[in-house]
């Protein structure tokens, strides 16, 4: 048995110097079908960061008459944590209110002497809610509108703003679709051009095949060869992919990071190596197995 084994493997790895073109082709594909896993690993990552930072932008603002005392907005917040809709919520004071106002404008000197020309504080007391889906914000908004909240509350922005919080909830349940749309079409071609690769390959020894079929050979050990090749294709596809993943996001990250701020791709993909690692050798090597595997179907006749 073991005899067998040695000779199998051995018969692999001359096989796969001597079918070295092929072998290139076919650990060039491997390289992209394992470059296309871990992109969508990593961009399921970049995703799920994105939709949180688009959704944290979804909610409403629900503010307070000028003479309502803080102790009433935080009674008033802690009956809304109560509702299962309520996924957060934050108060923002009169002072705080100003402050961020004053900071956002600040370089605009109309707006500043205005505000020096009120001569107090317009601002009103507010508690940003954010709900789990936009359709529970008019429970929400039912809510503060009973008897108990309508004398302390001024308004609720919830009306001006529901075809923005309903579009970004769109835009993002439309992008989780079609990233797992994506993710199946590609993974059928990614198999299907693997697959082919691997037959061209074993399509130039068939002639071999046929021999060792004559003079009794099992099917195993003639299978054998190609599996083994399969497997170091797939290792040094996905030793070369992961020097290349690692430089990109490296080189890639500070750039993005310009643009979404706390993204930090190499980060993530330090955090997750073990699992990316696993993700690329376990791609490659699966696919160079049952690509060799399937391609030798027709020679074997099983």
């Amino acid at each position: 048995m073991f005899t067998s084994l040695r000779r199998i493997i051995k018969s692999g790895f001359r096989g796969f110097f001597r079918d070295g073109g092929l072998m290139v082709a076919t650990i060039f594909v491997l390289i992209l079908v394992i470059t296309l896993a871990t992109s969508l690993f990593l961009f399921s990552g970049v995703s799920k960061f994105i939709i949180a930072l688009v959704e944290e932008k979804a909610d409403i603002s629900v503010y307070f008459k000028e003479d309502v005392m803080e102790i009433d907005i935080f009674e008033v917040r802690e009956e809304l944590v109560k509702i299962p809709e309520v996924k957060g919520i934050k108060y923002i004071s009169q002072e705080r209110a100003l402050d961020d106002f004053i900071e956002r404008h600040k370089e605009n000197p109309v707006l500043m002497a205005s505000l020096a020309e009120v001569g107090h504080n317009p601002f009103l007391a507010s508690l940003n809610i954010m709900a789990f889906d936009p359709g529970q914000y008019q429970n929400i908004v039912s809510f503060l509108e009973t008897p108990d909240f309508t004398t302390l509350v001024e308004k609720v922005d919830y009306y001006e703003r529901r075809p923005v919080i309903e579009r970004i909830f769109s835009i993002t349940s439309t992008a989780n679709k079609v990233f797992i749309f994506l993710s199946i079409i590609l993974a059928i071609v990614a198999i299907l051009v693997t697959f082919n690769t691997t037959r061209l390959a074993i399509y130039n020894t068939r002639e071999e095949i046929k021999i060792q079929r004559l003079v009794g050979a099992g099917s195993w050990f003639i299978r054998g060869p190609f599996l083994i090749q399969g497997i170091l294709a797939g290792i040094l596809a996905a030793l070369i992919c992961l020097a290349l993943i690692s430089l990109a996001t490296w080189f890639l990250s500070p750039r993005i990071e310009v643009f979404f701020p706390g993204l930090n791709i190499f980060e993530f993909f330090s955090i997750n190596l073990w699992q990316i690692i696993l993700i690329q050798f376990a791609t490659g090597i699966l696919l160079g197995i049952i690509s060799s595997f399937l391609a030798t179907r027709k020679y074997l006749r099983v």
